[in-house]
């Protein structure tokens, strides 16, 4: 049992209690505090998002600005996906009472249907962060990236299949509640389930194929190819940074999986303890805070999945407070730091056990709370 293990396994159920008070306590202070300078923050940077759309494709249609607007079409997918369709669809903006801008409505700009993404994301990810056999994000039903995962002839292919997800992202989170696994590998799903659960994504996926690829390439005209080429170069962009920063924010190497005990009476306290093991942050500028939809504070968002995530920034340091108080990890680096450790450890669990060198200890249990009565105390000095 590691140093943490042993640290958390000697806390009292109060002292769990007394984390959950605090991280509550940040919650109800933001949610408090919202109001006009948040619902001028999303608004803003809704109509920066449309700006570089028209843009983009726009300078798109003429060879000389063809780099410009594909980046700037990049750049409004991103704000799309990341920073607009990500948080209002955690329901961060409900509170306005603006339709366009409430999660029950938004829809966003990528392959996979809200309903789905919030049936497998919000609910099932956010219930079951890195709990084994629960949290499906846990490799997508794809790839080995967990210890407690057992080892198939399949995860060999654990590096060229990330590499393969982060092209086609968009496309592989839009049938990821189809949970593909069940029927081509562990045959626990019939062809005709399969086939009714495909109709909706699919219908969704045709929308956007024949947005970006049909209709907008023929409304160009003879510049078809350049549009058809600067649609494709900007699905691929966003899609790459998108998976790039989820796999930051969940994989680094001291991330923590869990098994499924840890679910047994968890308290809230236990949940935000949860949380802070099993997510890192990545460190850069204000621009790349944007532009991964402030989930380089992946942290936060796991502990606060509903308070707007522009305001992640400034609660960090409260977060970071409570950790040290508490001896409690707080997972953050610089970008290209939990990048190499995240395909560090795509690459260790892609061989089987035998194979390794080193292996990391299993999922981590529910850490059990000791009751009041039995909490070591210091001996009285002389």
């Amino acid at each position: 049992m590691s140093e943490l293990d042993n640290h958390l396994n000697s806390f009292t159920q109060e002292q769990f209690d007394q984390i959950g008070a605090d991280f509550d306590a940040i919650r109800r202070r933001v949610i408090n505090d919202l109001g006009e300078r948040d619902a001028n923050y999303i608004r803003t940077i809704v109509k920066r998002q449309r700006q570089f759309e028209v843009g983009g494709r726009a300078m798109m249609m003429l060879p000389p600005t063809w780099p410009l607007g594909v980046a700037s079409l990049s750049l409004s997918k991103i704000l799309d996906n990341m920073e607009i369709g990500h948080n209002v669809m955690h329901g961060q903006y409900d509170w306005m009472g603006d339709p366009a801008l409430n999660s029950k409505n938004f829809d966003w700009d990528t392959a996979d249907t809200a309903e789905n993404w919030k049936a497998t994301h919000n609910f099932e990810h956010h219930t079951y962060t890195n709990v084994v056999d629960r949290d499906h994000d846990i490799g997508y039903g794809l790839l080995r990236m967990a210890d407690d995962q057992p080892w198939e002839p399949r995860f060999l292919l654990n590096l060229p299949l990330t590499a393969l997800l982060h092209v086609f992202f968009q496309h592989f989170v839009a049938v990821q509640n189809l949970k593909l696994e069940n029927y081509l590998i562990y045959k626990t799903k019939s062809r005709e389930q399969l086939a009714e659960e495909f109709k909706p994504v699919w219908a969704k996926m045709r929308k956007q194929l024949a947005k970006d690829y049909v209709y907008f390439p023929l409304l160009a005209g003879p510049f078809a190819p350049l549009v058809f080429a600067g649609n494709m170069t900007a699905n691929l962009t966003r899609n790459i940074w998108a998976c790039s920063v989820i796999f930051n924010g969940h994989f680094p190497e001291e991330v923590e999986q869990f098994d499924e005990s840890v679910l047994e009476d968890e308290s809230r306290g236990q949940w935000y303890v949860r949380q802070l093991l099993g997510s890192a942050n990545f460190e850069g500028s204000k621009l790349m805070h944007l532009m991964s939809g402030n989930l380089s504070y992946q942290i936060e968002h796991h502990l606060f999945p509903d308070i707007p995530a522009c305001r992640y920034a400034e609660i960090a340091p409260e977060v970071r407070a409570i950790c040290e108080k508490n001896g409690l990890p707080y997972h953050s680096g610089p970008f290209w730091k939990q990048a190499l450790s995240t395909w560090k450890r795509i690459a260790r669990l892609s061989l089987p056990d035998r194979l390794l060198p080193t292996k990391k200890p299993k999922s981590k249990a529910a850490p059990k709370a000791k009751p009041a009565a039995e909490k070591e105390t210091l001996p009285l000095a002389a």
